[in-house]
């Protein structure tokens, strides 16, 4: 199985600390976001990673390389403009292949064991979920046993992680687009599942954010 790193983006709510270093660069406990992210993956077996580049990109990329220091392979998807999660994903699906892969943000912080998702799905996607945070209560999905579903009165968040078929993003009008959108008519169709996960999870959106982290 194949990962996907998220790490296009501009990181603005980070302030100066993004000015002159991407936000997948800024470290904790002496190494890069991005390099925990490879590294604990590689632990579950994933080798093979795909990351996309659009804001400072090239820091990035001369910072990972090829991934042979980390022992794994590592290719790189620019974007000019920018092409959001959905858009990115499908940009970047003839380095991803035609088997589910494994889609991270580089925002997230957590303890999730992702060898759960080291295994073939029968659904279209399937979603980690996580008690809505503080700054988007009103949650994204619902669960219905294993299965994602459109918003009842039970929420949670999209963790910002999870494994997703290619075929969700082969047939979008290609260009700038989100991963909601497309997800509708698959969670209609009962082809999204998902599980809730309530341990350690943060998103890192500002200093703040970062400090926090830090001090765990």
């Amino acid at each position: 199985m194949k990962a996907m790193l998220l790490a296009a983006g501009f990181g603005r709510r980070m302030g100066n600390l993004t000015k002159k270093i991407p936000k997948p660069l800024l470290e904790i406990e002496g190494k890069p976001l991005i390099q925990h992210h490879i590294e604990r993956l590689s632990r579950c077996g994933i080798k093979e990673f795909i990351v996309n580049l659009h804001y400072l990109g090239e820091k990035i990329q001369n910072y990972l390389g090829d991934g042979s220091k980390f022992g794994v392979s590592i290719h790189y998807s620019p974007e000019d403009p920018i092409l959001g999660m959905g858009g990115g994903v499908q940009h970047a699906l003839p380095l991803l292949g035609d088997e589910p892969f494994i889609v991270l943000s580089n925002d997230v912080w957590t303890d999730f064991p992702f060898e759960r998702l080291i295994q073939s799905i029968e659904s279209a996607a399937h979603l980690v979920l996580v008690d809505n945070p503080v700054f988007h209560l009103a949650g994204d999905y619902s669960l219905n046993g294993n299965y994602v579903t459109e918003k009842t009165d039970h929420t949670f968040n999209y963790a910002g992680f999870g494994v997703f078929s290619p075929e969700i993003f082969r047939d979008h009008p290609p260009g700038h687009f989100g991963i909601v959108p497309i997800l509708k008519s698959y969670i209609a169709q009962e082809r999204v599942t998902g599980e809730h996960y309530a341990g350690l999870w943060l998103n890192i959106n500002t200093p703040e954010d970062l400090a926090v982290v830090r001090e765990i």
